[in-house]
């Protein structure tokens, strides 16, 4: 029996494409994506049963999972952004700390 879930990648808040079209600017180089990847919950699946939209993720440990890894993200930009006028790329920390903690929310089902 397959799984009906959608899940999340395992590397959600670092691995997704704001950092590949980062690195894509940076070196001109982007790697392959693998077909499987590691999700939340600790399975195995084909890349297209994940999502990064809260809305779309229907594997509540994967739910739970990415809920704490965008607020970690958030508490470690707020940390890491504290001089005025720091942005993530273009985008103003403080933004980018609300985006992630709103995303944690949606995730958690707030």
């Amino acid at each position: 029996m397959t799984d009906p879930h959608v899940h999340v990648e395992v590397n959600l808040v670092r691995a997704g494409a704001d950092v590949r079209n980062l690195l894509a600017r940076t070196f001109g180089l982007v790697a392959d994506l693998p077909a499987e990847v590691a999700t939340g919950c600790g399975q195995r699946v084909p890349r297209a049963m994940t999502s990064p939209r809260p809305a779309s993720v229907t594997c509540l440990p994967c739910r739970e999972y990415a809920s704490e890894q965008h607020r970690r993200f958030a508490d470690e930009l707020e940390t890491l952004f504290r001089m005025p006028g720091a942005t993530v790329d273009g985008e103003d920390s403080a933004r980018a700390v609300a985006r992630h903690r709103d995303l944690a929310a949606r995730f958690a089902g707030e």
